[in-house]
């Protein structure tokens, strides 16, 4: 487990946490109790401004909380980082209503980078259809946030490279369906099911445009490039998934080290420890490239291609790397790591949703 502790959160609260987590499993999304917790502690708003009632992190920081929930409970900690990733809108959003809307302690954004929706823009505002899936956190979200393709007149808008025009939207959640079809093997409790709208009115006011460009905060966070945040935000949840994985499988070794013999106890122990000093490598080169960047942005304004680059590789490759790592150490863990009742089993099948992700799915 990573040496330093971003959270306030002592064995007790983290063994609260897992209970009340794989309680949520059993019920297919986050539980009240879990969210009175995340409600309390913030974690929603742990990009937003303190005049929003958010912890206002600078990345690298937000990064630490973020592998500490995913280590936590794999849910959670995927839940959090998707929804506090999309209230980071706020900063593109313009001031007065953004205000309004995010000071609200239970404000949850969340929603699909999918461009699968029309807006067809009119005197006033735009009419909206679409349908978009893997909504995470759905049950709970306050607004769903979707992306859409602009037509005026009934005709596509395109861009100087005659690529489609494209702008983010945000909608009321009594303004959506929800389409509760989320039936993954793994990520249970992050209920991400489908949503769509229907001839749906919006003002001018609903509409964004995710850029450094067109932001409306001044705080550094929304200058910095959205897909290097992206990629790290998700590898470290992979990571502290990961860190938890290989913990529960050195116990698991340890209590069956009678039973394998010397031996076999001896090789799966190198193992894991081996995999678990790459992973602290790997792990350790994102964090210092995110610093390395952020550093850039606070004194020149904005990070180097090469440390966005270099970001982009690290998350790949610690990604990648976790993934075979769990698959070579899940054999060690006995018959036992198959029932999905399991700690263990439950930490791999999360897993390997998560890497599902297109984001980090494939090198570069």
């Amino acid at each position: 487990m990573n040496k330093k502790q971003p959270l306030a959160l002592n064995k007790e609260r983290i063994d609260v946490l897992r209970r009340l987590c794989k309680e949520a499993e059993k019920k297919g999304y986050l539980s009240n109790a879990v969210l009175k917790i995340v409600y309390e502690e913030k974690w929603f708003k742990l990009f937003l401004p303190k005049d929003y009632g958010g912890l206002e992190l600078d990345l690298p920081e937000a990064l630490r909380y973020e592998e500490q929930l995913a280590y936590i409970d794999g849910s959670l900690g995927w839940t959090i980082t998707l929804c506090a990733g999309a209230n980071l809108f706020a900063g593109y959003i313009h001031n007065k209503k953004a205000a309004s809307i995010f000071s609200s302690p239970k404000v949850c954004f969340g929603g699909s980078g999918a461009v699968s929706g029309v807006a067809a823009k009119v005197k006033d505002g735009y009419i909206v259809n679409g349908f978009w899936r893997y909504a995470t956190g759905a049950p709970h979200l306050t607004h769903f946030t979707a992306n859409c393709t602009i037509e005026e007149n009934g005709q596509p808008l395109l861009n100087e490279d005659n690529s489609p025009v494209v702008r983010s939207f945000f909608f009321n959640k009594k303004d959506v369906i929800i389409h509760e079809d989320w039936d993954a093997m793994g990520l249970v409790a992050t209920a991400g099911h489908s949503f769509s709208v229907k001839n749906l009115k919006v003002p001018f006011g609903q509409s964004f445009i995710i850029d450094a460009a067109h932001a409306s905060l001044k705080n550094s966070i929304y200058q910095y490039p959205f897909m290097p945040l992206a990629e790290s935000t998700i590898a470290v949840n992979t990571l502290g998934m990961t860190r938890h994985f290989i913990e529960l499988a050195l116990e698991i070794v340890t209590k069956r080290q009678s039973k394998i013999g010397e031996a076999a106890y001896t090789i799966a122990t190198e193992r894991i420890h081996s995999e678990q000093q790459k992973t602290d490598r790997l792990a350790e080169l994102l964090y210092q490239w995110v610093q390395i960047s952020w550093n850039e942005l606070t004194s020149k304004g904005q990070p180097s291609k090469k440390s966005i680059n270099r970001i982009s590789d690290k998350s790949r490759d610690l990604v990648h790397h976790c993934r075979t790592a769990v698959t070579a150490i899940y054999p060690y863990c006995g018959l036992a790591a198959t029932n999905p009742s399991s700690d263990i089993n439950r930490v791999f099948r999360d897993i390997f949703t998560g890497s599902q992700h297109g984001l980090l799915t494939f090198k570069r």
